[in-house]
């Protein structure tokens, strides 16, 4: 696959369909790889009249690791210590920026889950004149009193990482039986295949705790997404335990004219089922931007 040269480190991405079409940069979340993106979605996007990219955030995947930086210390940086903070969210939505530059993009639509709703956000606010539209799923702002996890999501995220390609498989599996979305998978042994095969692309699980940790030192981005003025769709479970639906609220209230999408039955993940009413939003939210 190929690299780019961004920010001063190497992001790997893949593309779809035509680059005559115009960009839509998928962002992933907190230790998920690009791969993350099911193929069959980014060809219904692609359908949709997009040219579509996918990337590994650093530290995750393919791209640039920051195993040489001393690991941070979660109680410090919640008490606000912020000594041991690697990079904050505004490095990943530069990093995002970057890659725009690399391929040659000067504006794009961008659509970020989880974590990746977050550097999308964050990319609008920091960098308005490359973004086009935005679509926020599964997020939240940064505000601590939206978006928490149940008390037993939190107890799943904060299980030591698996030492072996057998562990990673049960700790997927485990994850996702605590947030994923309930029937939204045909049966476990899809969660165990695309597991095993995200260890065997690239396991680097230090670099999720560095991720970790630039969510919770960055700031509040509330006051920012008030100040956007550009089209916004935000996309939320209402089954999701791992980010409460109050997260996907929040966001929509603070963007000015947003859209709410809240889809029930989807917990924190992208099951086929949604992947319709998801493009369709999608699409709509981009047409807006004309």
């Amino acid at each position: 696959m190929p690299r780019a040269r961004s920010n001063g480190i190497e992001l790997e991405y893949d593309t779809f369909g035509d680059p005559a079409d115009p960009t839509l940069v998928l962002v992933m979340g907190l230790r998920a790889q690009m791969t993350s993106w099911d193929p069959r979605l980014c060809d219904l996007l692609a359908a949709e009249g997009f040219h579509v990219v996918r990337f590994d955030n650093r530290d995750c995947g393919l791209s640039t690791q920051f195993d040489h930086l001393p690991a941070p210390d979660p109680v410090a940086i919640a008490a606000g210590d912020r000594a041991t903070v690697p990079y904050l969210l505004a490095d990943l939505a530069l990093d995002l920026v970057g890659l725009l530059d690399h391929l040659g993009v000067e504006r794009a639509h961008l659509v970020g889950a989880s974590m990746g709703g977050m550097i999308v956000q964050q990319c609008a606010i920091d960098h308005p004149e490359r973004v086009l539209s935005l679509c926020s799923i599964m997020s939240t702002t940064g505000d601590r009193e939206v978006g928490q996890a149940t008390p037993e999501a939190r107890a799943r995220l904060a299980q030591p990482p698996p030492t072996s390609r057998e562990e990673a498989v049960e700790a997927a599996v485990a994850t996702w039986k605590v947030v994923g979305s309930p029937g939204g998978e045909a049966d476990e042994e899809q969660v165990r295949a695309r597991a095993a095969a995200a260890y065997d692309r690239a396991f680097r699980p230090a670099g999720g705790l560095r991720q970790y940790a630039a969510i919770v030192a960055s700031p509040d981005r509330t006051p920012g997404l008030r100040g956007l003025r550009l089209p916004a769709l935000v996309v939320h479970g209402m089954a999701d335990t791992l980010v409460a639906p109050s997260g996907g609220r929040a966001t929509a209230a603070a963007i000015p004219d947003a859209e709410l999408l809240l889809v029930d039955g989807m917990g924190h993940d992208l099951p086929p089922a949604i992947w319709p009413t998801l493009v369709r939003g999608i699409r709509r939210n981009a047409d807006r931007a004309a």
